[in-house]
């Protein structure tokens, strides 16, 4: 969900072409903003809904439905144990082992089971359906943290720096989260930080011109030159969010962990506080690897939030438990499918539900 500190009125009707500005290369050690060699581009005015300062607390029912779906294998497969006629150990076991399945992880399948086992006691469940619903209320209740909305509007630009391995979705969750923030009529500055393949920077100017947004890029150089630029620019523009991709890269690759330290301190060298959100996409398919990414990323940068994607196919989403447990960063959002409206925020209950086949 996002929080947004000012209401806007409707944008004029307008579209102008989508600029991408190229930032001129730099020196490793020493990084200096852009300096404007073509006429200020316009920012894109989006027609926009009339958003709440606060999104909705319940999903609607077809996003739920393609979460459920998403989270198939897991919920079936747990929903599948609560058709017996008894409540006993053998359930409390089979519990256990689909939970470890499902990725979960042991600590936290472990205080799950305790805590069920409470419940079920106080509430004097008799059937395993019951059973069922209880799981539910205890796995909400431990996600219920993680759900938290992302400030958008305390500061301007409010900065997002979006980090994550290869392959896990960020710069499609970059197009996705800026598609969200046009709606909303927050006028959005990209910077193409992903310098080493040409690619991932092809993919972001693709995204800025669906969305017909700026985005700031550069052909090979040093990525904190073109996070510098692009906050820089923000900040001459009054643009309202700044949204910095960074290239895909493993906790075990410790130069790039570096690398990844230093567009953060450049960032702040541009504006003071900056980046304000530090944004992890990880894949929910990864399992257990995804909360060895999530402490990785953190030691090493101080997550502020999480993206989880691709719960849309074979994911097992248990991860969420363990992260809850032992990491508890917030979770923004989560990717239902690969369309705009796919990305959606995170609702502690309805997720409990889709994993435990309820609903």
């Amino acid at each position: 969900m996002f929080r947004f500190f000012k209401r806007k009125s409707a944008p004029e009707s307008a579209s102008p072409e989508v600029q991408v500005e190229t930032a001129p290369e730099q020196e490793a050690t020493l990084v200096q903003p852009a300096v404007a060699t073509a006429q200020e581009p316009q920012v894109q005015s989006v027609p926009a809904q009339d958003v709440e300062l606060i999104a909705e607390e319940q999903p609607t029912s077809g996003w739920f439905n393609r979460l459920r779906t998403g989270l198939r294998k897991t919920g079936s497969g747990i929903s599948g144990l609560f058709g017996g006629s008894k409540i006993d150990e053998a359930l409390y076991e089979e519990l256990e082992s689909a939970l470890i399945v499902a990725d979960a992880g042991m600590p936290a399948t472990t205080a799950l089971l305790a805590d069920l086992r409470r419940r079920v006691k106080a509430a004097r469940a008799e059937t395993p359906l019951q059973v069922r619903g209880l799981l539910a209320e205890a796995l909400a209740d431990l996600l219920k943290p993680l759900q938290k909305p992302l400030d958008i509007g305390q500061q301007r630009p409010t900065v997002l720096m979006m980090v994550g391995v290869n392959g896990a979705g960020k710069t499609t969750t970059i197009g996705k989260l800026t598609q969200h923030l046009l709606r909303a009529d927050e006028k959005v500055l990209l910077a193409a930080g992903d310098t080493f393949r040409a690619a991932a920077r092809e993919q972001l100017v693709a995204w800025g011109q669906r969305n017909a947004v700026q985005v700031i890029a550069q052909d090979g150089g040093d990525p904190a030159a073109v996070a510098f630029d692009a906050v820089s620019a923000g900040q001459a523009r009054e643009m309202d969010v700044v949204i910095v991709d960074t290239a895909g890269r493993l906790p075990t690759q410790l130069h790039l962990m570096e690398e990844l330290k230093k567009v953060k301190r450049v960032v702040a060298k541009a504006m003071e506080g900056a980046p304000h959100e530090i944004l992890l996409v990880i894949d929910a398919n990864n399992g257990q690897n995804a909360l060895a990414q999530v402490r990785a990323f953190d030691d090493a940068l101080g997550l502020t939030g999480l993206v989880l994607t691709k719960l849309d196919g074979s994911a097992k989403g248990g991860v969420i438990a363990a992260i809850a447990r032992e990491r508890p960063v917030p979770v923004y959002f989560i990717g239902v499918g690969e369309g705009l409206d796919d990305l959606q925020t995170f609702d502690a209950k309805a997720f409990a539900q889709a994993l435990v086949g309820e609903g």
